[in-house]
């Protein structure tokens, strides 16, 4: 039985990836930053073949610790990085953790002598730090691939800045490192969207749910959303769990940074769609997915399906 590390396993991606590894009969070591609260990771005990996981304390700025959870495993899965949007300490609460997280995690991995493959949850603000919103340069009607340079404001939120900073360290380490005896594969899904599998209510992605599918106005953030019609592209959470498996088990897709992206609506629809109404626009497609599905094999649920099931 092969073993598969996931950092951040019980997360709200974490969680279904942690789901499919189990349901495929591996043995899952997921890692926990807050150990001795049960309730961040209790749900994972209902999964299927459960008595396959384990679940270990980490910290990866704790370089000893993040050196024995990755030790003894052929997969590696990094989904641990912190998103938050209301930031009042952006270098603690986000650039320590998600750069200098990523080196220390990039290092571990190198020592290691048993990882064959390593799969990255990137972020879409690794090709547009503004996103959803489109850069200034950009036409309205551009449609970004991986054949796009990635886009970076110092203006846009930390968070965005956190990710982009993180994946250019998993640039710079595999230029510098050309042979190495595993490999390593990013995926960069925008807004993720769905139900969670843990009854947790500090999930960021389920909040913007929550506030967009109310109106919450107050929340500046969604005021500009709504103020300017913002498009966002969305991916079903089930489908973001299937990339990573499939990017695992996949061979020759080292450096891959692939966008896992579905379609874009107006704020003002997706809120409609949260609320069990249909749409008022077609959908569009801003983030093309096309090299994921071809590479990868998978097929995106409809985000119109997903949303009418939501919350």
């Amino acid at each position: 039985m092969k073993t598969v590390g996931i950092i951040g396993g019980s997360g709200f991606i974490g969680s279904y990836i942690t789901k499919i590894f189990l349901e495929e009969n591996y043995q899952v070591r997921v890692s926990s930053t807050q150990i001795n609260n049960k309730e961040k990771y209790q749900h994972l005990y209902s999964l299927a073949n459960s008595d396959n996981m384990s679940v270990v304390p980490l910290d990866v700025r704790d370089v000893g610790r993040l050196q024995e959870f990755v030790d003894g495993c052929e997969i590696i899965v990094h989904a641990g990085t912190p998103f938050v949007l209301n930031v009042n300490e952006p270098v603690k609460e986000l650039f320590e953790p998600t750069v200098q997280g990523t080196k220390n995690f990039l290092d571990a991995v190198q020592r290691s002598g048993h990882i064959k493959k390593v799969v990255i949850i990137a972020s879409i603000a690794c090709w547009n730090t503004s996103f959803p919103l489109n850069p200034a340069s950009y036409s309205h009607s551009h449609i970004f691939t991986e054949a796009d340079q990635p886009y970076f404001n110092k203006n846009d939120h930390p968070y965005a800045q956190a990710k982009y900073f993180a994946d250019q360290e998993v640039r710079k380490f595999m230029n510098n490192n050309p042979g190495l005896p595993f490999e390593i594969t990013s995926l960069s899904p925008t807004w993720v969207v769905g139900n969670s599998l843990s009854e947790r209510n500090d999930s960021t992605s389920l909040g913007m749910q929550y506030l967009i599918k109310n109106k919450v106005l107050e929340n500046p953030f969604v005021k500009m959303l709504f103020d300017t019609e913002a498009k966002f592209s969305m991916i079903d959470v089930r489908d973001v769990a299937e990339a990573v498996f499939q990017a695992a088990i996949t061979c020759g897709t080292h450096g891959r940074n692939y966008l896992i992206a579905n379609e874009s609506y107006s704020v003002s629809d997706i809120s409609r769609m949260l609320n069990k109404e249909e749409p008022v626009q077609n959908a569009a497609i801003i983030y093309n997915s096309a090299l994921a599905k071809k590479e990868l094999g998978i097929a995106f649920i409809a985000i119109k399906e997903t949303l009418h099931h939501c919350m």
